[in-house]
């Protein structure tokens, strides 16, 4: 299965856009800014797109259907189809791609776009995750709630 064959053409176009966005900013900034910096002026590109986003998103963890906050903030959610998770390291590590995948498979969503703006070629700080779990067995197998109206685990 190729990665972009578990997408659906939507979630295609929005992370098509969101690393257009990247790149224009990567551009003309380049690398050495703060995160907080890179997910400002990303928000700014994404809004002159048109593209609808929630900046640090809180996501629960149900344990023993408890409902605990146990402190994850997804950087940016966009059009309520992509997790963008946003940094700024010398060169992204296996630990930042398992982050990414821990944020899809809680939410229930299905593609993630990981940036580093520390790299010199953004292209090489790029990172496109696809979470390929069953939708009716990870939700509940994680602890994640969910709402009988919607398809996707509910979030605060």
């Amino acid at each position: 299965m190729k990665r972009r064959d578990a997408e659906t053409p939507r979630e295609d176009q929005v992370t098509d856009q969101i690393i257009g966005a990247a790149i224009e900013l990567h551009r003309l900034l380049g690398p050495g800014l703060l995160e907080s910096a890179y997910e400002e002026c990303l928000c700014y590109e994404l809004s002159l797109r048109g593209l609808g986003f929630q900046r640090q998103v809180s996501l629960p963890v149900t344990y023993k259907g408890v409902r605990l906050a146990c402190g994850y903030k997804m950087d940016l959610v966009v059009e309520d189809l992509v997790i963008v998770e946003l940094k700024t390291v010398e060169s992204l590590q296996r630990v930042h791609a398992a982050q990414l995948l821990s944020y899809l498979r809680l939410s229930g969503k299905s593609v993630g776009l990981l940036i580093n703006f520390n790299a010199p070629i953004l292209k090489s700080g790029l990172k496109r995750i696809v979470n390929r779990f069953s939708e009716n067995s990870a939700p509940r197998r994680l602890g994640v709630e969910q709402d009988p109206n919607k398809d996707a685990p509910a979030l605060p």
